[in-house]
C-alpha cells in the first residue's frame, strides 16, 4: 500500500519551530522534568537515525525541493521526535500538569504553520516527501509483534490485574500523539500539500496515526518502567537497596492508574 507523505512549508517555519524547541527544552529543565527532557532528546536523535539513515539513505524514499536534505531532516526529526517523545513520556507518567503540556505542544503545532505563512511570505517553499511502500510493511510487522508480545504476557504470564500491562492505554496514547501531529500538519496546510484528493489526505492521516508512533509503544513503556524504577524525574537515582524491580514498578504504575494520580518511583519504602 503506497502512501505519499508530503510537506510544504516556508523556511521561516524551521526558525520559528527551532526557537520553540529551545523554549520547550528550557521549560522541561527548569520544571525539573529532566528525565522527560533526556527522553525527548533521545527521540529526536532516534527519529533522525530512522528518517535520514533508513528512509533516505537505505530505501531512497525521501525527496526534497528547495532545501538541504540533511539539515531539513535534522530539524524535522528533532522537532517531532522531541515533542512526540516528551508528550508520550508525560502521558505515561500521568504528569500532574499534563493538560498544560498537551496544550502547549498541540497549540504550537496548529499555530506555527499559520505564523510562517503570514510572516514568511516571499521566502520560498521547501517541499519534502516520502513514499512508504518500501517500509510500511516492516512497520506493520513491528506493530503486530510488539503488541502480540504484550498480549501473550498478559494472557500467559501475568497472574493478577496488578501485573498486567494496560495495553489499551498504550494503544490510545500511541495513536493520539501521532494523530495530533498529523492532524495539525493537515490543518496547517503542511501535510499533503499539493495532493488534491481528499480521500488520499485522510488515508495518510489515518494510516500514519495507527502505525508510525504506535508501533513503538510497548517498547517505550518497558523503557519507561525500567528508567523510572532507577531514577526520579529530576534524575536523582533511587536509593539502594530499595530500588524497584521492573515487576514492582509495573504494579506501582497500575496502582497509580486506579487512584488516578502520578506514580513517581522512588523506593520500595516510599511507594509500596
Amino acid at each position: 500500500m503506497e502512501i505519499v507523505a508530503q510537506r510544504a512549508f516556508s523556511p521561516l517555519y524551521i526558525w520559528l519551530d527551532t526557537a520553540f524547541l529551545v523554549v520547550f527544552a528550557l521549560l522541561l529543565f527548569f520544571s525539573r522534568r529532566r528525565l522527560t527532557l533526556l527522553w525527548a532528546l533521545f527521540g529526536g536523535v532516534l527519529y533522525f537515525a530512522v528518517d535520514f539513515g533508513i528512509f533516505h539513505l537505505l530505501t531512497g524514499s525521501r525527496s526534497i525541493e528547495g532545501g538541504s536534505m540533511f539539515w531539513v531532516l535534522l530539524w524535522m526529526s528533532m522537532s517531532y521526535g522531541m515533542t512526540n517523545f516528551a508528550w508520550i513520556w508525560l502521558c505515561l507518567r500521568r504528569d500532574e500538569r499534563l493538560t498544560e503540556w498537551t496544550l502547549l505542544i498541540f497549540l504550537w503545532w496548529i499555530a506555527c504553520p499559520m505564523l510562517a505563512d503570514t510572516f514568511g511570505a516571499g521566502l520560498g517553499t521547501i517541499t519534502i516527501s516520502r513514499t512508504t511502500g518500501a517500509y510500511h510493511g516492516w512497520m506493520a510487522l513491528v506493530l503486530i509483534l510488539s503488541y502480540l508480545a504484550v498480549i501473550v504476557y498478559n494472557l500467559c504470564v501475568a497472574r493478577s490485574a496488578e501485573t498486567r500491562v494496560r495495553i489499551l492505554r498504550l494503544f490510545v496514547i500511541g495513536v493520539a500523539v501521532q494523530f495530533g501531529w498529523e492532524f495539525s500538519l493537515l490543518v496547517g496546510g503542511i501535510r499533503s500539500a499539493g495532493i488534491e484528493d481528499v480521500a488520499e489526505k485522510l488515508r495518510v492521516l489515518v494510516v500514519n496515526s495507527l502505525v508510525e508512533t504506535n508501533l513503538g509503544m510497548p517498547a517505550m513503556y518497558l523503557i519507561f518502567l525500567w528508567l523510572t524504577a532507577a531514577f526520579n524525574e529530576d534524575l536523582r537515582p533511587a536509593r539502594k537497596p530499595n530500588r524497584l524491580t521492573l515487576k514492582e514498578r509495573l504494579v506501582l504504575d497500575n496502582a497509580a492508574a486506579r487512584s488516578r494520580r502520578p506514580a513517581p518511583a522512588e523506593t520500595k519504602e516510599d511507594n509500596l
